[in-house]
């Protein structure tokens, strides 16, 4: 009876880290030409399931369910690559070749800019989901004081986004698991709160949220211009800048927008606050800061891009928002430069259709919502377990173990 206990509880145990085994591949991608790592490039397992970007340095994890046979990868301005993994590959160096457009490729149906966004607007039900989906999300955030990091925090996420033919109102974050560290240092902490965390997704999307840039009534404040046309997942893209015109009550965005020249479907935005008017753009990036500290904006970037599925429905898979700005208290003479940095990566499409259902709970937030800032212990070197992750760079590594000194001491 003992033996048979013990040989059920063996093939359970086998179960159990079958179920669990997963294919690690990690690797490094870099330019053919000059050697140089490249950074963002999208890397997806065959189907389409699991799914990261490269960190500042090139490099990338992936980790799947199952060994695949090829991995896919896109970068703007480069050819769409597709690479095959050798039976037993860990660790891979793909290089991909920079796409130059020239002109006899490119057809120019339309040459009024502001006609082509418009265009683009009017399909957007028709190129992005019109059901709902649930989507796991990486999202990390880093804070420098100059160039020393201060603060990281990371989550695991599901994001639910509603039909596109729904505005971000019902659109929710729920964070899965999570973590953070901080800086023990008095003077680097301001008690400074600005606009972002794991909600940001919701706001910056373009073709969801047209309340962000794109709203039909405002167009008159802003001048169109056509750009030269890129090449993204080797198809062409119109680009189309956009800069602001005259005096408005609120800061509004410098920026470009890449639009698929057959489909009409928004497929990246560089978008940029335009911080002249220090005070307005403070407004706009601030949630709360401590009476005495003044705030002095300098940058508030975002970039968003989204892939297109082999069913052509377009969806988003990756942004990055960076602020930088100077804080100083009044009593002191010199002021200190900050700089955050958040990004978040869709890893995993994990349901679509009309049954999915929004997160909902105490870890669950909203647009309209804040995002709590929840310490948890930074020093399991398996806390993400199966989840994919952006790969942090070495710099923010050795931050990372800087900071865990200092906490350790108090």
């Amino acid at each position: 009876m003992a033996t048979r206990r013990l040989f059920m509880t063996a093939m359970l145990l086998t179960t159990m880290l079958t179920a669990w085994a997963q294919s690690v591949v990690s690797g490094v991608v870099t330019d053919r030409q000059t050697g140089h790592p490249l950074s963002h490039v999208s890397v997806t397992a065959e189907g389409g399931k699991a799914h990261t970007v490269t960190n500042d340095e090139g490099y990338f994890v992936l980790k799947t369910k199952q060994v695949p046979q090829y991995l896919q990868l896109s970068h703007i301005g480069y050819k769409t690559r597709r690479h095959q993994l050798k039976e037993g590959t860990q660790n891979v160096r793909i290089m991909m070749t920079a796409n130059v457009v020239g002109l006899h490729e490119v057809v120019i149906t339309r040459n009024d800019p502001l006609e082509i966004v418009k265009a683009a607007m009017q399909r957007i039900e028709y190129n992005y989901p019109d059901r709902p989906e649930l989507v796991r999300c990486f999202y990390r955030e880093t804070a420098r004081r100059g160039s020393r990091f201060i603060s990281v925090a990371e989550a695991v996420t599901d994001m639910y986004k509603s039909g596109y033919d729904r505005g971000p109102e019902r659109d929710a974050v729920a964070i899965l698991k999570g973590r953070r560290l901080m800086s023990m240092k008095a003077k680097d902490t301001l008690g400074v709160k600005i606009q972002g965390g794991p909600v940001m997704p919701l706001m910056v999307d373009v073709a969801k949220n047209p309340e962000y840039l794109l709203k039909a009534d405002e167009f008159y404040k802003y001048a169109f211009h056509m750009e030269m046309p890129a090449i993204i997942d080797d198809r062409v893209q119109y680009v189309v800048s956009m800069e602001p015109v005259g005096a408005t009550l609120y800061p509004l965005m410098y920026g470009k927008l890449f639009i698929d020249q057959e489909t009409l479907a928004f497929t990246r935005a560089e978008l940029q606050l335009d911080v002249r008017d220090w005070r307005s753009a403070s407004e706009y990036m601030l949630v709360h800061k401590p009476f005495g500290l003044r705030f002095r904006p300098k940058e508030l970037s975002v970039t968003v891009v989204y892939e297109t599925d082999a069913q052509g429905i377009t969806h988003m898979s990756y942004v990055r928002n960076e602020m930088r700005f100077n804080c100083d208290w009044k009593r002191r003479l010199f002021a200190a430069p900050f700089t955050t940095v958040s990004e978040m990566v869709v890893t995993d499409r994990q349901q679509q259709g009309d049954e999915v259902r929004r997160p909902r709970g105490r870890n669950s937030f909203g647009i309209r919502e804040r995002f709590y800032d929840k310490v948890e212990y930074f020093d399991d070197p398996d806390f993400w377990a199966e989840y994919n992750i952006i790969e942090p760079t070495e710099s923010l590594e050795h931050a990372i173990g800087k900071l865990k000194k200092k906490v350790r001491k108090h």
